[in-house]
């Protein structure tokens, strides 16, 4: 038997009447009950290796919608045209599989798969943020090690939802996960019935891999941590300018720039600017008038560049609300938003709503 195989075994002799036995315990190997070692990992050698340092300049992330074919499959041509737009018009990170891209309706084989797709078409052009989180840490674990393992430079981490715990066990849901590589952590408590107060943010900040926070608290909570040297960026479309320019924040972690990616941009890059602001207002309040992704799914069809396919339990907004998207279209500037068709009002029968997939 080769040594290094029996270098991890004992032997024993049990004699019974006239026959030996020689039986082997086998004692496992140190390196495989070394804690926190979680694989597959990637090495530094590997294409878009990327850590917290480069997440932590970025200005524009776009929570990128996820579109359908008709039968409910990923529409993967209009995703891929949707991810080239938001680069040609100067967004620097996209969050896959987000609450916007509706991870929620996900398989986790879809989602990793359409992380690994991003990635692999786009990590070269923007970075690829892969939403990882979930209310089971063993869940979280598992997505986030399959995510890095394809090439995703960051995880983007929620707080467990519905099932609540402890100060304690938040803690240490995060500490599980942030060995693995950057990660933002989302703080909605509007979605996960529980705020992840500041003090809990401090403690995990103490992790090299911790990239920052993406806070919908509002503009107090950015100042307090920016105040404190940490990175924060809004995730509420309404208070992010006044979040970048007046409050500290790097930028915001965007629905609307979906939409209108090259004035988000001028809204985060161009310095103070109330007047742009004031324009999209009309935009960011029609887009979170139901929850999100409601009315972002429904003003992409309108504006044709993806299929009127909605993953159910979300259907459309009301015939109403499409007719008040083509007022505010033509108010901000069709030359202003994604795609190259005229904005249509969509008829309910015009749209395709799925329940199997």
């Amino acid at each position: 038997m080769p040594s290094s195989i029996t270098s991890c075994c004992h032997f024993y002799v049990e004699r019974s009447g006239t026959t030996n036995r020689r039986t082997a315990t086998w004692k496992s190997p140190r390196a495989a009950v070394i804690p926190y070692i979680h694989l597959p990992m990637r090495s530094n050698e590997v294409k878009n290796r990327t850590f917290a340092e480069d997440i932590k300049k970025l200005r524009l992330i776009t929570a990128i919608k996820t579109p359908y074919l008709p039968d409910g499959r990923f529409d993967l041509e209009a995703y891929d045209a949707l991810v080239n737009l938001q680069i040609e018009n100067g967004v620097e990170g996209v969050i896959v599989g987000g609450t916007t891209g509706e991870g929620q309706l996900m398989s986790w084989d879809e989602h990793i798969m359409l992380i690994g797709h991003t990635i692999n078409c786009f990590g070269g052009s923007i970075k690829v943020i892969g939403n990882t989180g979930s209310n089971s840490t063993r869940e979280a674990i598992h997505a986030t090690e399959q995510g890095f393992a394809v090439g995703m430079h960051a995880a983007l981490h929620i707080n467990p939802y519905y099932g609540k715990t402890s100060i304690e066990g938040l803690i240490s849901h995060f500490d599980s996960v942030l060995p693995m590589g950057p990660t933002i952590i989302y703080n909605v408590p509007s979605r996960t019935g529980q705020d992840i107060p500041p003090h809990v943010i401090q403690t995990l900040a103490k992790s090299p891999n911790l990239a920052g926070v993406k806070e919908c608290v509002g503009n107090d909570r950015v100042e307090q941590y920016t105040n404190n040297g940490l990175v924060v960026w809004s995730g509420n479309d309404d208070e992010c300018h006044d979040s970048r320019w007046h409050h500290g924040a790097t930028g915001v972690i965007s629905v609307t720039s979906n939409l209108v990616p090259g004035l988000m941009r001028e809204l985060m890059f161009g310095g103070n600017n109330p007047v742009l602001n004031s324009k999209l207002m009309p935009l960011v309040e029609w887009l979170f008038h139901e929850p999100n992704p409601i009315a972002l799914n429904t003003a992409l069809a309108q504006l044709g560049v993806v299929r009127p396919v909605f993953r159910l339990p979300y259907v459309p907004l009301t015939k109403a609300k499409r007719e008040e998207f083509v007022k505010i279209v033509e108010k901000i500037g069709r030359e202003n938003f994604i795609g190259e068709r005229d904005v249509q009002v969509l008829n309910d029968n015009d749209f395709f709503l799925v329940g199997r997939y």
